[in-house]
């Protein structure tokens, strides 16, 4: 296979997801289905970002590290905001991003 296919079939991959986070985040009322979404957004541009970084420079290791400290930020930030839900939902029985809008202020 050449490079430029195996370019081409990652940013296919990455579009896909970006598309799909993008529909699941704007189209869901459950917070943790719009978290998820996001999550999917977040990881097909770091799989896109990945793969231009390799294929454009492959000599230098920075988009590995790149990644995979994106990877362990998002990593906290899911876990932060999946506490922040279940805090909210303790205190106020909310599961739907509606029932949350009061929370703003």
């Amino acid at each position: 296979m050449s490079a430029e296919l195996v370019l081409q079939i990652l940013l296919t991959v990455a579009a896909g997801l970006v598309g799909v986070g993008v529909f699941g985040a704007l189209s869901q009322q459950s917070i943790v289905m719009v978290m998820m979404g996001l999550e999917l957004v977040l990881n097909g541009v770091l799989i896109g970002g990945g793969a231009a970084w390799f294929f454009l420079a492959p000599q230098l290791p920075d988009a590995q590290l790149v990644v995979v400290v994106a990877l362990v930020v998002m990593a906290v930030e899911m876990a932060m905001g999946f506490a922040v839900t279940i805090a909210i939902y303790r205190a106020r029985q909310v599961d739907m991003v509606d029932m949350a809008a009061d929370l703003r202020g």
